[in-house]
């Protein structure tokens, strides 16, 4: 297929998302969209698939125009899509999510389970996705149901293109690794791909082409050999620092101390098993680990979201473990939740709502105990601007709002009250690089004027970037804590349970092993992730 876009338009009212868009998509070829959030990417892309109706212009497959009235338009052009936010039913099974739209059925319009499972198991082999059929979407873990996404998008009558809409916004190094190598698979059996990412190094890593959007109109084609700072550049219109700029810490009083944690999940299983860390005023400290080993248990019990078995959870010197979420962010404890849909936003409410969600109660935004609007709208106000959230105005409801921008709501809001201990857990995740670069100077910030953070990270160059001092999660235990400085091969090692080298001349050996080795690839994850057992085992991570 040869996909063609010509002048491409789409407003809403007085804004316009997208504005005269051209762009050509080759047979074959992976064409990369970047743009910051808020850009107009997944607005484009809502066109194509025929969610959306163009204001103006027009879409050509094969050099002829065509119209969509819907996606089934779309599907039946040879067009899928992978969304940003996933489009499964969660307690249906991975053949019932594939088969939605175009159930296989047998004699007088009975579903046929057998020939649903079938589909998958031929569709997974095809282009090497491994999934089973019959598990229960909402048990797989995040990159496994974006394999059961793109199964579903290649099970059409004849998917000749796929449009992946920040596909790796939620996934662990070791999923967006193997993301990138099934699309290199894919466009090299001739499906033309639409890579839509804010991610410069995933973009180098398998475009062959790149369009640069920025405020809905095409600034900038580019070749994917482009530096990251072009590319960047590109996208937020001004320079941009890749680098974070700091001073050498200097630690205070310990505001944070956690002592024996253990929380047993549903299964009987202890995500946290006696897990010790202390984060002191004036600090910032870095927690790796692979995803799945007690990160998102520790957060929330921080917060009180989770109530531990045993150990104690102490906030300036003072017993917090017994104690709600409302007492705790009285005492100072801010939270970045990693997922902001689940924890971190109420979807229905506006941005102005989101933005005051843990302060509603206090002046100047409540006056007798009734909401003062226009205190709570002038608060938007000032958010939006101060944190360029790209949004219609404090009245839009949040749910309308890219991931990214999102994000950016639940930052502000957390960034915008006196804190004394803050958890940022993936506090980048699916945010631009602009919006990161703010980000991390704001963190940096934090700690200058005393307050303890804790920052949660998937991803090991923000660790590096920000820690003064970096912890090793592993099994629900802090296996090591090392110095910023410590090579990388190093803490990869403690990531997966590995012990790590006692001279310096055996972290030289394992450093050179490393760097000659085809599968290190120099992941953010320093390369030992996807060591472990196949990512497809559900809750995998936490017996690597």
């Amino acid at each position: 297929m040869r996909l063609e876009l010509k002048g491409l338009t789409k407003k809403f009212g007085s804004f316009t998302a997208d504005d005269d868009i051209d762009l050509v998509v080759e047979p074959g070829q992976i064409h990369a969209v970047l743009g910051e959030n808020g850009a107009g990417k997944s607005t484009l892309m809502n066109m194509l698939y025929g969610i959306l109706k163009p204001t103006s212009g027009e879409i050509l497959i094969d050099g002829e125009p065509v119209a969509f009235s819907g996606p089934g338009d779309a599907i039946a052009a040879g067009i899928g899509m992978v969304h940003q936010h996933f489009k499964l039913v969660g307690p249906f099974s991975v053949a019932d999510n594939v088969q939605l739209g175009r159930e296989h059925t047998r004699g007088a319009g009975v579903l046929s389970a057998r020939a649903a499972r079938q589909a998958v198991r031929d569709v997974s082999e095809q282009y090497g996705l491994r999934l089973d059929p019959d598990a229960i979407c909402e048990d797989l873990p995040v990159g496994v149901q974006q394999r059961v996404e793109i199964v579903k998008a290649l099970s059409g009558p004849s998917t000749e293109l796929l449009i992946l809409d920040e596909p790796t916004a939620v996934l662990t190094p070791a999923e967006i690794s193997e993301l990138l190598d099934i699309m290199r698979s894919l466009a090299e059996s001739g499906t033309s791909i639409l890579f839509i990412s804010h991610k410069l190094k995933e973009v180098q890593a398998v475009a062959d082409t790149v369009t640069v959007i920025r405020r809905g109109k095409v600034v900038a084609e580019l070749e994917p050999t482009a530096s990251e700072t072009e590319m960047a550049s590109a996208m937020v219109g001004r320079e941009v620092t890749l680098t974070v700029d700091k001073a050498p810490a200097e630690p205070g009083e310990p505001r944070l101390e956690i002592e024996g944690l253990m929380v047993v999940d549903e299964a009987g299983v202890k995500a946290l098993d006696g897990l010790d860390l202390t984060v002191r005023a004036g600090e910032i400290v870095g927690l790796a680990g692979v995803e799945g080993n007690g990160q998102t248990e520790l957060a929330r019990a921080v917060l009180g979201l989770v109530r531990p078995d045993a150990g104690t959870i102490a906030i300036d010197g003072r017993r917090a473990d017994r104690t709600s979420p409302a007492q705790r962010i009285e005492r100072g404890l801010g939270y970045i939740p990693e997922d902001r849909a689940r924890d971190g936003l109420i979807t229905e409410f506006t941005v102005a709502e989101n933005i005051v969600l843990n302060q509603y109660r206090e002046a100047p935004y409540a006056k007798n105990g009734v909401v003062d609007a226009a205190a709570v709208r002038k608060r938007a106000e000032d958010s939006i601007a101060e944190f360029d959230i790209r949004t219609q105005g404090p009245a839009e409801p949040a749910a309308s709002l890219s991931g990214g921008n999102q994000q950016k709501v639940v930052i502000a809001r957390e960034f915008s009250r006196p804190r004394r201990v803050l958890v940022a857990a993936q506090p980048t995740r699916g945010v631009d690089v602009g919006a990161t670069e703010f980000i991390h100077s704001r963190l940096v910030t934090e700690r200058d004027t005393g307050t303890a953070v804790l920052l949660i990270s998937s991803e090991l160059d923000e660790i590096y970037a920000l820690a003064d001092r970096i912890a090793v999660i592993y099994n629900g235990r802090i296996v090591g804590e090392v110095g910023p400085e410590t090579p990388r091969e190093v803490i990869g090692r403690l990531m997966v349970g590995a012990e790590a080298p006692s001279t310096e001349a055996e972290s030289a050996d394992i450093e050179a092993f490393d760097a000659e080795s085809p599968a290190s690839g120099g992941t953010a994850s320093g390369g030992t992730a996807a060591e472990g057992p196949d990512e497809e085992t559900n809750g995998g991570d936490r017996d690597h």
